[in-house]
């Protein structure tokens, strides 16, 4: 295995590593919903991709009140 005959400074692994950087993701709007998505995927919202549906998301339901019985019992008749 070969190893180095000299020793590399820190300015010249530093030069080597300036383009070892995280970028930001490509974030599109879908052209269905408008919700924000990766470019070049299904969009999570409404699960379209390039004008067709892919997956069919489930709308979710808004939350039920609890129905109160408002029928007093204790009184008969």
């Amino acid at each position: 295995m070969a190893n180095p005959k000299h020793r590399h400074s820190k300015q010249r692994k530093r030069k080597r590593r300036t383009h070892y950087k995280i970028e930001a993701p490509n974030v599109v709007a879908c052209g269905n919903c408008g919700a924000p998505k990766l470019h070049h995927h299904i969009c999570d919202e409404c699960g379209f991709y390039r004008g067709r549906l892919i997956i069919s998301k489930k709308v979710k339901a808004a939350p039920v009140a609890p129905v109160v019985d408002t029928t007093d019992e204790t009184t008969e008749g």
